[in-house]
């Protein structure tokens, strides 16, 4: 059983660690294991702790209540998180050889929820692109094809997910960056509601864009690490802000084993970016959407086309609060050089910027989301492609024209940024497979607070399709 655990999902290891059948000391090792062998040929930590790892298990084991929803589960910070004393690079030159005193909010309420770290999991530069390729690192890969990157900017934690060197991870997502490497890795990947995940609720990020959310290679586990991720403190939600997510205090996870209802089904291929870019559908992503519409019908949902207003206010705002968000990256005089390229033009657009401008951008964004929910509100969930193409070949992206760079991430993402905007949950399902086995989902956009029905219609999705029981060509050491 020791040399097989990582075929079992999260939960069946939670379950077995209930029953004392192994132990988090041992769950570790298995997983720092995988980890030294399978690292260095996909990048998806940056750095690991195993003497950490190890005394954190110890220490859950003996004091750290059973009830805890992660008891004893491995997983790893993202780069962009502090954990005191562990370095944090943020995926940048910039910050090279920097280690917190203090860990942030989301470390420490997953150290609450009994989780055992294992480490960094790389992100790019400041968490700003959508793939997970920087000059301090190794680029992250798809476990899928070595040669074609993970996505981003959660690509090490997804990574780690698909290869089996985790059982899950959590992701942040600002644009994408939980849905967007899911779909690279063929896992589920859910951003969260505005205000449903206490410690990355949104609500402090400018144009309230960042949440947390998990990477699992199923939806119940998706469900178990949201669960934990949310921070309840005897049933109740500990809020750290007055705006709620809708639903509050339900816990995830018994929706996600159900799989229960029938629901009323948008189908749509427009996005918010489409006035502004030239944004095309390749055949691949196009046969994983027709293959979740058949599924669907075939359940008994009902399935309706819709389309998007097209809305010319969108991509200008997007991008002024995008830079705008750069601006307070830490990097004065001489240091600017040593961010990339993508990052110092951010950051030089954003400090450039009047006040005005700002203003202005996010009173669209506002006025957008608004929209967006109306537009939507007749569905109790709404279907697009996870992504325009299948995963990006590494060195893709244009490495020194960040115009460019930019305009490549928009037409191979168009349609998970405007979800951020609006404060809508959306998860990501891996539904099908290229004839090269490159893993191509589907995104399911949910009504404010609807992750429970985004979650029972995945449930039923993978009932039908059994993504589960993928394996990538690396998943066995030494193949």
């Amino acid at each position: 059983m020791a040399d097989d655990l990582h075929e079992l999902t999260a939960l069946a290891q939670w379950n077995l660690l209930q029953k004392g059948e192994v132990t988090p000391v041992e769950l570790a090792d298995h997983y720092l294991g995988r980890i030294e062998a399978l690292n260095p040929q996909i990048g998806a930590f940056v750095t690991v702790t195993p003497d950490a790892a190890r005394e954190r298990a110890a220490q859950v084991a003996a004091s750290v209540p059973r009830t805890a929803p992660l008891w004893g589960l491995p997983i790893g910070d993202k780069d962009l998180w502090r954990r005191a004393g562990v370095p944090t690079g943020f995926g940048s030159r910039l910050l090279a050889g920097y280690v917190p005193e203090e860990s942030d909010e989301i470390v420490l309420d997953l150290d609450a929820a009994g989780a055992v770290s294992l480490g960094k999991t790389s992100a790019p530069e400041f968490g700003l692109p959508s793939y997970t390729e920087t000059l301090v690192a190794p680029p992250v890969r798809t476990p899928w094809d070595l040669s074609r990157g993970a996505g981003g900017s959660s690509g090490g934690a997804a990574a780690a997910v698909a290869s089996g060197m985790l059982p899950f991870a959590p992701g942040s997502d600002g644009g994408g960056s939980v849905r967007i490497p899911a779909a690279a890795c063929g896992l589920v990947g859910l951003k969260p509601s505005r205000g449903r995940v206490p410690s990355g609720s949104g609500l402090e990020s400018l144009g309230g864009l960042v949440v947390d959310g998990p990477l699992a290679r199923t939806v119940e586990d998706a469900a178990l690490l949201l669960d934990g991720m949310i921070a309840r403190r005897n049933g109740r939600v500990d809020h750290r802000f007055a705006t709620l997510a809708q639903g509050d205090d339900t816990a995830f996870l018994p929706h996600a084993v159900r799989g229960e209802g029938r629901f009323q089904l948008g189908v749509m291929t427009t996005s918010a970016w489409d006035l502004d870019y030239e944004i095309t559908i390749d055949p691949e992503a196009r046969s994983a959407l027709d293959d979740a519409v058949d599924a669907f019908a075939a359940l008994g949902h009902g399935i309706e086309e819709t389309a998007l207003k097209p809305d010319p206010t969108y991509a200008p705002a997007f991008i002024t609060v995008w830079k705008a968000g750069a601006a307070r990256i830490p990097a004065e005089g001489d240091a600017m050089a040593l961010l990339e390229p993508l990052t110092r033009w951010l950051v030089e657009q954003g400090r450039a910027l009047r006040a005005s401008e700002l203003v202005g951008a996010l009173v669209a964004l506002t006025a957008f989301e608004r929209s967006l929910i109306r537009q939507l509100s007749s569905f109790d969930a709404v279907l697009t492609p996870a992504l325009a193409m299948t995963p990006r070949p590494i060195g893709w992206y244009d490495s020194e024209d960040a115009e460019l760079n930019f305009a490549q991430q928009v037409q191979y993402t168009p349609f998970t940024s405007m979800l951020n905007v609006s404060g809508l949950p959306a998860i990501t399902l891996p539904v099908w497979q290229t004839s090269e086995g490159l893993p191509m989902g589907v995104q399911l956009i949910g009504r404010p607070g609807g992750e429970a029905t985004l979650l029972a219609l995945g449930a039923q999705l993978q009932r039908r399709i059994g993504w589960q029981r993928r394996r990538p060509p690396v998943w066995r050491v030494g193949a």
